[in-house]
């Protein structure tokens, strides 16, 4: 469709897409800190209902992402444009209304998740420091989100994005190779009688977390991009892209909850505190190893999604300003994406299970779902056959199964809210009164 050219003083080179880079980038945006939070939500479930749930959900994204590739490239190849972003794509298809929607829900999500990985990723880092260097005070909350931010948000910001993407791909394979580690340690402690606990009118309420876990849609715009709009390559990198965190995805949750009796969780946590799986594997009697192998993983885990997250802001900030027919530098565009939420990550410490449980359906089925589906039923409408490039199976049959399941899904997660509010209401009155 197109390519990628640079000027070595001579003469024009084709400069081609990494298949393994963008394979990368979809690997390392889908592994971030949402693995550290399934499975305080799946342990209710139990193993075989968590996992079932877990591999209809990617299926659902997988759908969902070949679906952003394929309205991408169409619009990219009708146009004659090298890169567009999604919300200038919903913009010229859906119109301004459209546009606004599809930009507020966008903003949410990404805020929401970016908040949840400068949070966690600053309290690993200062935990990390404060035991190296055997200090007995713990250190404030606010250094490890600030620390976080300047360090790999500087990263982001100085580094050129061959150096960036050459980097994600080493923290995609530590990441990797210290998830290994963790199985390896953490299946000595698996008891197979655990397998046999299956709750499945449970596994409703850990959908919300799947579906952030599984979430990358955000940087398949650029995915495209990158790999020229050839759609074998764009199809193999998120086929791969997203197998890869799958199979990550089930052995960590089979190694969790084989190793922890759900009995024994709620005699434990009664007043429905938080399970923190980090803290049952360091407690297993692996020692400081898994220890150090746990804090490697999930710190490089949540920067890899990190550099995606913040790539695909940026993408929507460039496309918000692009529409408004406005030119605006690198350095209030990062502001834009990492001040906000390093702010709210600062403010509330606690705040890393809230924003990957509430950052869930409502944004991911309304962006990975229903936007994309109207637009590709759209686009289908007005270009032939012979020229609109699928991407998916199913036709309009599948577009139309996707907005019913996101609309169904939409709904479960509202009443869930209006429910939560309707109990903690009276809490709140009960506290004002005294």
């Amino acid at each position: 469709m197109f390519s990628h050219l640079k000027f070595d003083g001579e003469r024009l080179n084709h400069q081609p897409g990494s298949l393994l880079g963008s394979t990368a980038l979809i690997t390392g945006t889908t592994i971030g800190a949402g693995i550290l939070a399934l499975p305080a939500v799946t342990l209710p479930s139990g193993v075989l209902p968590s996992n079932v749930a877990i591999c209809l959900v990617w299926l659902y994204t997988l759908l969902s992402g070949l679906l952003i590739a394929e309205i991408t490239v169409n619009v990219m190849s009708m146009e004659g444009i090298a890169h567009i972003g999604f919300l200038a794509i919903v913009e010229k298809k859906l119109g301004n209304l459209g546009a606004r929607i599809a930009g507020a829900a966008y903003l949410i999500e990404h805020y929401a998740i970016l908040v949840a990985y400068i949070s966690r990723g600053g309290d690993i880092l200062i935990s990390t420091f404060a035991k190296i260097c055997n200090l007995d005070q713990d250190l404030p909350h606010w250094l490890g989100t600030t620390t976080f931010t300047i360090l790999f948000g500087g990263m982001l910001y100085w580094g050129k994005e061959k150096f960036v993407e050459k980097l994600n791909n080493v923290l995609v394979g530590i990441v990797i190779v210290s998830f290994m580690g963790i199985l390896f340690l953490g299946v000595g402690h698996i008891k197979t009688s655990l397998f046999l606990f299956q709750n499945w009118t449970a596994v409703g309420g850990a959908i919300s977390v799947i579906c952030v876990t599984l979430f990358y849609q955000n940087i398949v715009p650029v995915v495209v991009t990158q790999l020229e709009g050839d759609i074998p390559k764009i199809r193999k990198s998120i086929i791969i892209g997203s197998g890869i965190p799958l199979i990550l995805f089930l052995c960590w949750n089979t190694v969790i909850l084989g190793s922890v009796n759900f009995e024994f969780w709620q005699i434990n946590q009664p007043n429905g505190s938080i399970f923190d799986p980090l803290q049952v594997l360091q407690g297993g009697g692996a020692g400081e190893v898994l220890a150090i192998i746990l804090t490697v993983f999930s710190e490089f885990a949540i920067v890899t999604s990190f550099i995606g997250f913040v790539y695909g802001l940026i993408d929507f900030f460039q496309d918000l300003y692009r529409l408004n027919q406005m030119k605006i530098s690198r350095l209030p565009i990062f502001s834009l994406v990492l001040l906000p939420p390093l702010g709210l990550g600062t403010i509330n410490p606690y705040i890393f299970f809230i924003a990957i449980e509430y950052s869930g359906i409502l944004t991911v089925s309304i962006l990975g779902a229903i936007i994309p589906a109207i637009v590709s039923w759209q686009q289908r409408q007005k270009l032939p056959n012979s020229i609109y490039q699928s991407l998916i199976p199913g036709g309009k049959i599948t577009l139309a199964m996707m907005i019913i399941i996101a609309v169904t899904l939409m709904t479960k997660q509202v009443i869930e809210i209006i429910s939560l509010i309707q109990i903690n209401i009276p809490t709140l009155f009960y506290l004002l009164a005294n």
